[in-house]
């Protein structure tokens, strides 16, 4: 049984991950450890916009920050993603081609009806 705690986390991580500039961050820390200001600037945003996609992100769970001197650095918190692979995993039966899946479907619908000859 999933409890309320793991489906809350669970929740927060796919609404960070719905927002594009929050999935490029995610993949620039994913490669190295960035300041706030670079990952700004590598995507055209403010700083209040940068710093409001980042604070979803830190309550997710997905970044942490570390400040050296006056910059701060975020980089990416791998463990955390483990919630969204264990929620995918659970689809992982059902992983082939659409038309596989729409094939077997077929299959399954016909499976038990008489083919015209049977019927006649």
């Amino acid at each position: 049984m999933v409890t309320r705690q793991a489906t809350d986390e669970l929740d927060a991580l796919f609404e960070a991950l719905a927002n594009r500039h929050r999935r490029e961050i995610l993949h620039t820390l994913s490669l190295h450890p960035c300041s706030i200001s670079r990952l700004a600037d590598a995507r055209g945003l403010s700083l209040p916009a940068i710093h409001k996609h980042i604070r979803v992100l830190e309550d997710a769970g997905l970044v942490s920050r570390r400040k050296l001197g006056r910059t701060n650095f975020l980089t990416l918190h791998r463990p955390s993603l483990r919630g969204v692979q264990g929620w995918l995993a659970q689809f992982h039966a059902y992983w082939g081609s659409e038309q596989e899946s729409l094939e077997s479907y077929a299959t399954y619908l016909t499976r038990d009806q008489p083919t015209n000859e049977e019927q006649s």
